[in-house]
């Protein structure tokens, strides 16, 4: 289990592509949201869209590993995607919150948590503003929400900063790599 977490913005979207697109034996699983879809996702790919009502229901019914309200909205990693690839042996990446961070960790306590932090506050806040998607309202519940995140940091396994996406990304591979050559994750897989 691998969890990328970081504030809105920060370009977690952009590692999630590029890591699976490398040889790194990831499975990406696919959350669940209430938020509206924006024109360039699909469903299935991108989330699972979901009426608020259905979303409660199968928080209702068990079948989130992990779940949180996210500026106003909820999101949730459902359990049958991740058991789907850590039953056939597959690395499952994870991009979700710091709040579904602390949850995974308690099902997934052996897991790999990485943070991505922004350069700055103002490189954040840049990139919130370019994305045109967000308003006034909006961008400034994110970047207080980024301040509250940031200052967790500490409960993730590493930290990685992207002030340049090629080297940040780089680093979060190397992680990725080295820690499925652990050795207790090689003799776990081994006598699995």
């Amino acid at each position: 289990m691998v969890v990328v977490s970081g504030p809105s913005g920060v370009g977690k979207s952009s590692f999630v592509q590029e890591l699976l697109g490398a040889d790194l034996d990831l499975k990406y699983s696919v959350s669940a949201t209430t938020r509206a879809r924006r024109a360039h996702e699909k469903e299935g790919v991108d989330y699972f869209y979901l009426s608020r009502e259905e979303f409660r229901r199968r928080v209702e019914a068990g079948e989130f590993v992990e779940w949180a309200e996210v500026h106003g909205e909820l999101y949730g990693t459902l359990r049958s995607e991740t058991e789907r690839w850590l039953k056939a042996r597959k690395n499952v990446l994870l991009d979700i919150d710091v709040q579904g961070g602390r949850a995974v960790r308690k099902v997934y306590p052996d897991g790999v948590f990485i943070f991505v932090l922004p350069p700055s506050l103002a490189s954040l806040e840049e990139r919130l503003r370019g994305r045109g998607t967000d308003s006034e309202e909006r961008i400034r519940l994110r970047l207080e929400n980024a301040l509250r995140e940031i200052a967790l940091v500490g409960e993730y396994d590493y930290a990685v900063v992207n002030d340049d996406l090629k080297t940040a990304y780089r680093q979060v591979a190397s992680i990725i790599a080295a820690e499925t050559c652990r050795a207790s994750r090689r003799l776990k897989s081994a006598l699995g």
